[in-house]
């Protein structure tokens, strides 16, 4: 058993059902899991360690629902720097084809210490390409070294252009191998209780890529398992097309015929989707991981997060893989979430005094979707709030800061309105991850330049 004290918190923001934010408080966890919230007086005095929060904001440790680790080592390459999605990977998928195993842990090292800066606690990623015999293990060993939670996506393509689909035939797998290996990851990794540090969730990659089988025998095994299921969906136009030219049916029809509606379903992007399939999703439970950066950066296109909010559709934030987002900040994203949601507003008339027309996102809803929302949509009851029985996995910043001057009035919205920060403390399971603004497990001198060294080799074959 091992306990963590943290007093003298000049804000909470808790994140609960009641939207709590406590002042002048404490935090009192015990063995990964918050014991105690309240006055220091009521708390108990001494731990196993001990931080004093004096000065600082505490809020829950926010939750990344989509990524792909192993772009970070092809970040704003230039062949691919001004390219729509189709043309965005046919660039970058011969050079993904050279990535080893060792590339996988490198890059998996890169993006978590990214998203632990910048205030992450949890992180579902999207591996599907296995090269040169990567295997799903090497992201799992990675994640290991850097103490956040790990929701390990075993992506997999199955289509390639000889039979219609969009990836090259070179890196795809048969379906027999795919469904024997998520079968082993399962029964190896996937822990389902309270406090897991690790599960596993099936995710062919997108319905340009897989074929109607796979996701059929997927999604058999997901429920037979109870994991999870993710998949790209409806992230652009051409997506549209390749549906109705291939399979008979739009994106989210043609997800209905292969059995992939449900609360165990949550669909990556969902920018082209329709007021109908918004109400399907809500009827169904199916959730999304909204990546504002990536749809920005692809010209993808604004996905409808106040509508589906409104009708009750769980939203999850996602930073997106590293080369359509170039960066895994959790809060920059945040703050991008929330701007591009008050653009889309504006577009539909909120700026009019019409009062039907569109409410403009607010910072407490943005950290609403990075927390709990995120929580839900990998179906977590044990994480994105700070309650008592919940995770220990919080961040705290400083807000004796340059970028905060003049904004103290209210501290949360000024960790979401103003310009991105690192974080000064990043907790996991009241394991100490950041201190101080710095990894407390990784060297990252030596790391980034053997980042540097395994990307360039990529880049120049």
């Amino acid at each position: 058993m091992s306990t963590l004290l943290l007093k003298n918190i000049d804000l909470i923001v808790t994140m609960d059902s009641q939207d709590r934010d406590l002042k002048n408080q404490g935090i009192f966890c015990r063995d990964g899991f918050i014991e105690q919230i309240g006055d220091m007086a009521d708390l108990p005095q001494e731990a196993d360690e001990v931080l004093d929060l004096r000065g600082h904001i505490v809020l829950p440790g926010m939750v990344n629902t989509h990524h792909h680790f192993y772009q970070t080592l092809t970040r704003a390459l230039p062949g691919a720097q001004n390219a729509n999605l189709f043309n965005w990977l046919k660039t970058l998928y011969p050079i993904w084809a050279r990535m080893t195993p060792d590339d996988i842990f490198t890059s998996t090292q890169t993006a978590l210490a990214e998203l632990a800066l910048s205030g992450c606690t949890t992180a579902s990623d999207h591996l599907y390409m296995f090269p040169n015999s990567s295997r799903l293990d090497d992201e799992i060993e990675g994640a290991r070294t850097i103490g956040l939670r790990l929701h390990a996506s075993r992506g997999s393509m199955s289509l390639g252009e000889s039979k219609g689909g969009l990836p090259p035939d070179s890196v795809v797998d048969s379906e027999e191998s795919i469904l024997k290996d998520s079968q082993r990851l399962i029964e190896r990794y996937h822990d389902p209780k309270p406090g897991s540090k690790l599960q596993i969730v099936l995710a062919p990659c997108s319905p340009f890529s897989v074929t109607g089988e796979l996701m059929r025998q997927s999604a058999l095994m997901a429920r037979e398992y109870h994991v999870h299921l993710h998949t790209h969906l409806a992230e652009t136009e051409d997506e549209d097309d390749f549906c109705l030219a291939k399979f008979g049916h739009k994106p989210v029809a043609y997800m209905q015929t292969v059995d992939w509606i449900g609360e165990d379903v949550w669909f990556a992007h969902s920018v082209w989707v329709n007021d109908d399939e918004i109400n399907l999703y809500a009827k169904h439970g199916c959730g999304v991981a909204h990546c504002p950066s990536s749809n920005m950066r692809l010209a993808s296109g604004i996905a409808p997060i106040m509508h589906m909010l409104a009708q009750g559709v769980k939203v999850g934030l996602g930073v997106d893989g590293s080369a359509s987002n170039d960066g895994s900040h959790m809060l920059a994203e945040a703050r991008q979430a929330m701007l591009l949601a008050r653009l889309d507003s504006g577009v539909k008339g909120a700026s009019r005094s019409d009062p039907s027309a569109p409410a403009l996102m607010t910072a407490r809803q943005a950290l609403s979707v990075a927390t709990r929302g995120g929580a839900s949509v990998l179906g977590r009851k044990d994480i994105g709030s700070l309650e008592v029985g919940k995770c220990a996995d919080l961040f705290a910043i400083n807000l004796n800061r340059l970028e905060y001057t003049g904004a103290l009035q209210d501290p949360m919205a000024a960790v979401i309105f103003c310009a991105p920060v690192g974080v000064d403390y990043n907790i996991v399971g009241g394991e100490v991850i950041v201190r101080e603004g710095k990894l407390t497990r990784l060297d990252l001198r030596s790391h980034i330049e053997k980042h540097n060294a395994a990307a360039r080799r990529l880049a120049e074959g």
